[in-house]
This record gives structure tokens, C-alpha cells and sequence, in this order.
């Protein structure tokens, strides 16, 4: 969303954002926010008020996330209601359950519609993953979500089968758009894999194949230990699994017990790292859960294309993500959970090299079409416009 608000911005916007302190990563507040209320910031001409968030580094506890969501939203309101500063729409994504309260409180006392960008669907995707168990609090949230739903002038929407979940909800077709996330193909691109971070890491002389990312629930990263279990013998093969999340100790506990000496954990890394960390790998991941993937499409997809490496993806057949990788033919996807199909994929992968060059080369075109910034961020733009269009004629028929 930072790119997308930059995006406007050259596209002659004036752009404010709402954001928490970062936070992200081990969920505690960096060192340099601890203490504050709030921050002012500026990025690349957007206006940045970053705002205190109960992070206690315990991410794995539901309670623990329920509280950092209504921390930081209790403190939205509050500094959008009192912001001076004249808009003329808001663009929400749901980030957590209480995002679209936010923003229907501040439109309505600035008297600004809200535009509801859906990134996941609740509350669906932590049940799908397992999070959330408890049938009234299921219920409670599919009461909530239908509100903000009907209460948005406009809801965005990352998959054609978003846009299908939230019809299927009583939602009037023309009231959703479908525009999908992105990348920067210039900082992303296709680059050497003999690079500095290969080298630092040792992966120079290995077939890696990565997951890199969030480490949460609805990643079937369980079945590529298995997987990497199965392709034991395979000496040049390496696994690596990059990043932080709720699922990391448990990850790492059965790597330990399944004696897997073909898998490394490495640390979050910093945005620099990341077009060389993907240039280092042979082969990129996105694996879900069963279920999963239909209520998620995650911006790494396009990274992973953008960077000209092959996808080998986990999904329900019929999946959006699994339309993208067929219909892009950027790599191979799989039925989640089944570790041997998981292990002869990397195994096709590994002794076909034309194969992982047309299939690298493929999924770079269509990022470059279809997922570019300059592409996407323009479609924001026109639904912007539309909405504060709309603003403004009613206004006017009011005076």
C-alpha cells in the first residue's frame, strides 16, 4: 500500500496515511517509537502519522492481536476525526476486523465517503487456517465484516473470487471492483544468482528452493519439511525458508526432530536484500493450506514472477492462484498437504533447466503487463476519482 500511495501522489494526489509504529516482524515496537503516542513521517511525498499499538512480542496469542488491532483503531479514529486537513475519500484496507469501523466513524464525521480495499477475507481466512474456532465469534465477525460491507461507498477486491465470496453475501456486483496487487518490476527484476547475499549465504553452489515472507498460519510449510525430508539424498538441493511468524518455532522444532540437514532458517531481511535474496534462489514457494488459498492472494506471488525465478505453489484446484500459475505458466502447482507431489515438483524443477527458464521468463511478462505499479496504481486512481466524483455531484444536488 506504500507503493500505491506513492503512486497517487505522481499521479497528483494529496495523500495522507494512518498507519501503527512499526511492529511488524517480531511484533514489538521498534526502540525509537517506544514511549511515543505518535510519529509524523514523510515518504516519497505521502504524509505519514504513525500511531502507538499494543505489541508485547506475543503475536501467537489471539487475545494478544485482538488488543494490538483495537489499540491502533481506537487511536485511528481519534486522529482522523481531529486531523484538520481537508480529503475528499478514504481508502481503507482491512488489516484486521476493525479497520472498516475506522474509517465509517471518520467518514462520517468528516462527512467522506470510504472506499474498503479487501485484502483477506474475514472471517474466513483465520478460520481456514485454524485461528479461530469459536462459532459465536465466528459469527459475530460475519455480522460485522456484512456491515462494513454495506456501509462502504466502494469495496476494492485483490481476486475475481473475492468479488465472487462477497456477492455470494447479498453485495451488489457494481458496488466492488477488482484490482490486484502488484509489483515494482524495476526494483524486482531478474538478476544474477552468483550475487553478494548467494554468496554471504552460501547458496551460490546449492538448488535453492525458498519461501520467503510471513511464517503464519495458513502456509502449508509443514508439507515442504516433508518434502524436504523426501529429498533428502539429494545433496545439491537446500531449502530455505526466510522470515518471521507465529509458525516459526514450531517450523523449527521439526526440522530439529525430523533431522533435516537440507533446510535453513533465516532472519527477516531488509527491503535491499530482497531482489538479490530472490535472484539467489532457483525456485520460489507460496503454499497454502487447504482452503486457504481461496480467501488470500499475497503480493509475493508477483514478486516471485517479477523476479524471473519459476513458482511452484500449493492450492485447492480452482483456486485463483492456481488460475495465475497455469493460465501465466510461471511454474507448477500442487493439491496442498501432499509432500511427494511437493518433493517430485522440485525434482521436475531441478533437472529441467529450460523448463525453469521458460517458466522464469513467462511469469516476468505477465508481471510486467499485468502487475506492474504503473498499472495498477492507475486503476486505483480512476476508482479514486470516481468516488470523490460521486462525493461532489451529491454535494452539489444538496446545495
Amino acid at each position: 500500500m506504500a507503493q500505491v500511495a506513492e503512486g497517487l501522489v505522481q499521479r497528483g494526489h494529496h495523500v495522507a496515511v494512518l498507519t501503527t509504529f512499526p511492529h511488524y516482524e517480531h511484533f514489538r515496537v521498534w526502540d525509537e517509537y517506544r514511549g511515543k503516542l505518535a510519529a509524523r513521517d514523510s515518504y516519497d511525498g505521502v504524509n505519514v502519522l504513525r500511531l502507538a499499538v499494543f505489541a508485547d512480542g506475543r503475536k501467537e496469542r489471539m487475545t494478544h492481536r485482538l488488543l494490538s488491532y483495537l489499540s491502533f483503531n481506537a487511536l485511528a479514529a481519534a486522529a482522523g476525526l481531529l486531523d484538520r486537513h481537508a480529503y475528499d475519500v478514504i481508502l481503507c484496507t482491512n488489516g484486521s476486523f476493525f479497520t472498516g469501523i475506522t474509517a465509517q466513524i471518520v467518514g462520517i464525521g468528516r462527512r467522506m465517503p470510504f472506499i474498503y480495499n479487501v485484502q483477506d477475507l474475514y472471517p474466513e481466512t483465520p478460520v481456514a487456517a485454524g485461528q479461530l474456532t469459536n462459532r459465536r465469534a465466528i459469527a459475530a465477525l460475519e455480522r460485522l465484516e456484512s456491515w462494513m460491507y454495506r456501509a462502504a461507498a466502494h469495496i476494492s477486491v485483490i481476486t475475481p473470487c473475492f468479488r465472487d465470496n462477497i456477492t455470494a453475501k447479498g453485495v451488489p456486483g457494481e458496488k466492488i471492483s477488482v484490482i490486484p496487487n502488484f509489483v515494482d518490476t524495476e526494483f524486482i527484476r531478474p538478476l544474477p544468482k552468483a550475487n553478494g547475499f548467494a554468496e554471504e549465504h552460501g547458496l551460490a553452489d546449492k538448488f535453492v528452493v525458498t519461501h520467503a515472507g510471513n511464517l503464519g498460519y495458513v502456509y502449508d510449510l509443514d508439507t515442504m519439511l516433508e518434502a524436504a525430508a523426501l529429498l533428502g539424498g539429494e545433496k545439491d538441493i537446500l531449502f530455505v525458508i526466510v522470515g518471521e511468524g507465529v509458525a516459526k518455532p514450531t517450523l523449527e522444532r521439526k526440522a530439529g526432530a525430523l533431522g533435516l540437514h537440507n533446510v535453513r532458517f533465516l532472519p527477516f531481511q531488509p527491503l535491499d536484500a530482497l531482489p538479490w535474496l530472490r535472484a539467489a534462489s532457483d525456485v520460489q514457494v507460496s503454499l497454502y493450506k487447504h482452503g486457504s488459498a481461496r480467501y488470500s492472494m499475497p503480493s509475493k506471488i508477483y514478486e516471485i514472477m517479477a523476479s524471473g525465478r519459476p513458482l511452484l505453489a500449493s492450492a485447492d484446484r480452482g483456486s485463483d492462484l492456481w488460475k495465475l500459475v497455469d493460465d501465466a505458466a510461471c511454474g507448477i502447482c500442487v493439491e496442498p498437504g501432499d509432500a511427494t507431489a511437493l518433493a517430485e515438483a522440485v525434482l521436475a524443477l531441478h533437472r529441467d533447466i529450460a523448463r525453469r527458464e521458460a517458466a522464469g521468463a513467462s511469469g516476468r511478462r505477465r508481471a510486467e503487463q499485468s502487475y506492474s505499479r504503473a498499472a495498477v496504481a492507475s486503476q486505483y486512481d480512476d476508482l479514486l476519482r470516481r468516488v470523490a466524483g460521486r462525493r461532489v455531484a451529491a454535494s452539489t444536488t444538496r446545495s
